[in-house]
């Protein structure tokens, strides 16, 4: 880290014996394509001086060098020293030169406890204290606090207030004599659903930083929880008992018709076997044969006979 204005030397490694290789200075700034700062041989050679404005690559006893002088904000980014042998690719070297700008002078930011519990419709204040380093000079103390709720059920904290930027509200620190204390106050009416954690962040010199947090507890939030718990719990089982009241119910009706089929079948089939035994318990009796004679009939022509059966009884069978 270099600040603006001063002068930077960057050093890569070179040695004689690499007849053959390439040295490379580039430079990526993230966003932008790398850029070419200058080149050389490996083995001593003059009259080599690439210069990109304030940046000069020069080779010095068994090293390339890439000087920048009076250094600016944009030259802030990678600077790779590359060796090229035939058809091989080395990086030598790599440094990441960072330009030392405005920083916020904020020493501290305290959030103020809260107490264990508390009754929901009560107003609760939240404190948050930002220390400054009054005798830093280059960096001013201008700034902005905002505060934001991380709440159980919330993935990502929410904004919920912006304090406005009023000198009233600072003084000259008693912890820190060469110090300054701004004091911020946000005060809300809570109820169940205001359960959880609330960040005080200050914004300065383009950076944001957070406060440790106060937790915020409601009293009855956690008891509202188990009631749910124990609710849904309860409805599970309920659900559950007429659900096997609805089985048991269905197997009994099942099992009935199964039975009363059951029963039709063997009817069926008793009847069939009693009508089958009375038609083989039939015993017919010998035929006895008499004749008749017709009156109309002439003189000469036989007589008819009949066959008459004398009588139908049934055999008795067990």
């Amino acid at each position: 880290m270099v600040s603006v204005g001063a002068d930077v030397t960057l050093s890569c490694p070179r040695l004689n014996s690499d007849i053959d290789a390439n040295l490379f200075w580039i430079r990526f700034i993230p966003g932008s394509w790398p850029e070419f700062l200058g080149g050389t041989y490996s083995f001593d050679f003059e009259n080599n001086d690439n210069e990109i404005t304030h940046i000069k690559a020069k080779q010095a006893p068994e090293t390339f060098s890439l000087y920048i002088s009076k250094v600016k904000e944009s030259d802030a980014g990678l600077y790779y020293c590359i060796k090229v042998e035939l058809l091989i690719l080395t990086f030598l070297k790599g440094e990441f030169l960072r330009i030392k700008g405005t920083e916020p002078n904020i020493t501290a930011i305290i959030q103020h406890p809260l107490p264990d519990l508390v009754h929901p419709g009560n107003p609760v204040s939240l404190q948050c204290s930002v220390l400054f380093n009054s005798q830093d000079k280059t960096s001013p103390m201008d700034h902005r606090v905002y505060w934001f709720q991380a709440g159980s059920n919330k993935s990502y904290p929410s904004f919920i207030y912006a304090h406005g930027n009023r000198d009233n509200e600072c003084e000259n620190s008693p912890e820190d004599h060469s110090g300054r204390k701004c004091v911020y106050n946000f005060s809300k009416n809570v109820s169940a659903s205001d359960d959880g954690t609330y960040y005080c962040a200050v914004a300065s010199c383009g950076v944001v930083l957070f406060g440790n947090g106060t937790k915020l507890d409601i009293e009855g939030s956690n008891k509202w929880d188990m009631q749910k718990t124990n609710t849904a719990f309860i409805l599970l089982c309920a659900l559950l008992m007429a659900n096997v009241v609805v089985i048991f119910i269905l197997i009994y009706i099942i099992r009935k018709k199964a039975c009363h089929c059951s029963n039709d079948a063997v009817r069926g089939h008793d009847d069939q076997q009693i009508q089958q035994r009375d038609e083989v318990s039939l015993v017919y009796t010998a035929p006895t044969f008499t004749n008749r004679k017709d009156p109309k009939s002439k003189r000469g022509q036989k007589e008819k006979s009949e066959a008459v059966y004398s009588g139908v009884s049934g055999l008795g069978i067990d």
